[in-house]
């Protein structure tokens, strides 16, 4: 069975929003079945094909912080990426 998500559109994280960086929420399946909920950062004004990472905080961060903050930075240097909590830490 698919849980379903309610996906916040506001700006919830603790760092400033980068205006070279498109931001949205997705949802995917862990390896244990468990919807996760995702930050996904897209650098703007950029064609085709880009190269993508995953990342994921230290213990006891949370994507609004360490780990969406890496993320975005790191999608204002062409990546595509997402940032998400870890499962079961």
């Amino acid at each position: 069975m698919e849980e379903k998500l309610n996906l916040t559109t506001e700006w919830d994280k603790v760092f400033p929003k980068s205006d070279k960086v498109n931001h949205g929420k997705v949802t995917f399946h862990n390896r244990y079945g468990i919807t996760l909920a995702a930050d996904l950062y897209q650098p703007k004004d950029v064609k085709g094909k880009l190269p993508a990472l995953a990342v994921c905080g230290p213990f006891g961060a949370v994507k609004e912080q360490s780990s969406g903050l890496y993320a975005q930075t790191i999608a204002e240097r062409c990546f595509l990426t997402i940032s998400f909590d870890p499962t079961y830490t």
